[in-house]
């Protein structure tokens, strides 16, 4: 696959730590790829949603999808403001009708990988799997010095593994309406307003005029965590900026997030990023999007 038939971009978004809109931001490196591209999109942290055909579906660590870019394909949306993963693009009209064909008894063929699994405008994703995480494993840590060969290698591996996926062996896709996600996304620009009440999902049922079933399931749907993880994610990521960015003292900045007690508050922040709060001070760094982003 030469350079002018195929793009392989490594998306990072950080942490965009109690932020006033959680939800909806867009990435600003990614790239505009041709319509008719094929696009593999794998998630290694975070979670990244995807708008396709009027409904919302989402990535978790270890997901993969699969969709072709059309015309009308909104930008991908990051809902924890928390994102690392790769994308594939390949141009099918640029692109030789093989792509391995100089291996014996192997054929990769972008156009049938289309019919595959983007008939019908359809989005194909795959939760975590052992063979889809072997493949992309290798991608996020190569050496500069060959890593635009070992690049196309590791595409061509994918390719192949995708032409031999079974796809009865695809799990349910989780996608999401439109109205569920604008009801989740409004949800956590509330919490974000209130950071120092501890909103109960019955409150946030009350004020929303919708049942906790719905609360509950739109808000998982979308962040992949209850509202009172999200929120204390949301603080151990502004805690962590504060941690790297200043000498402020642990349990000064405990206080700022509401911890009066410095071994709740380290254990709050080891949940959520991995490690102490002196461990990632001193350079451990667990959590690989250390958020950049102004707190409020």
């Amino acid at each position: 696959m030469g350079k002018r038939h195929g793009r392989l971009t490594r998306f990072s978004r950080e942490s965009r730590s109690l932020s006033r809109r959680p939800c909806g931001k867009r990435c600003a490196t990614q790239r505009t790829c041709a319509s008719g591209c094929l696009e593999i999109h794998h998630c290694r942290e975070g979670r990244i949603a995807y708008p396709y055909g009027g409904a919302c579906f989402f990535l978790a660590p270890g997901d993969l999808a699969v969709v072709q870019r059309t015309q009308a394909a909104a930008p991908a949306r990051f809902p924890t403001g928390h994102y690392h993963g790769i994308t594939v693009s390949i141009d099918p009209a640029r692109a030789p009708d093989c792509l391995s064909c100089f291996l014996e008894d192997v054929e990769v063929r972008p156009s049938a990988l289309i019919e595959k699994f983007c008939a019908d405008g359809a989005c194909f994703v795959t939760r975590s799997s052992q063979g889809v995480a072997h493949i992309f494993s290798e991608l996020y840590s190569v050496p500069e010095g060959i890593r635009k060969g070992y690049f196309k290698v590791k595409i061509l591996e994918l390719l192949l593994f995708l032409s031999a996926f079974p796809m009865q062996a695809a799990q349910p896709q989780h996608s999401y309406p439109l109205s569920q996600v604008q009801l989740a996304e409004q949800i956590g620009a509330y919490l974000l307003e209130n950071t120092e009440r501890r909103l109960t999902v019955a409150e946030l049922s009350r004020y929303f005029g919708a049942s906790a079933t719905l609360i509950n399931s739109s808000f998982r749907g979308v962040y992949g965590m209850s509202p009172a993880a999200f929120l204390r994610a949301q603080k151990m990521h502004g805690a962590a900026r504060l941690l790297r960015r200043t000498d402020r003292t642990v349990l000064d900045i405990a206080g700022q997030f509401g911890y009066d007690n410095g071994s709740k508050f380290a254990k709050a922040f080891r949940d959520v990023i991995g490690v102490s709060p002196n461990a990632y001070r001193s350079g451990i760094d667990c959590d690989s999007c250390a958020p950049e982003a102004p707190m409020l």
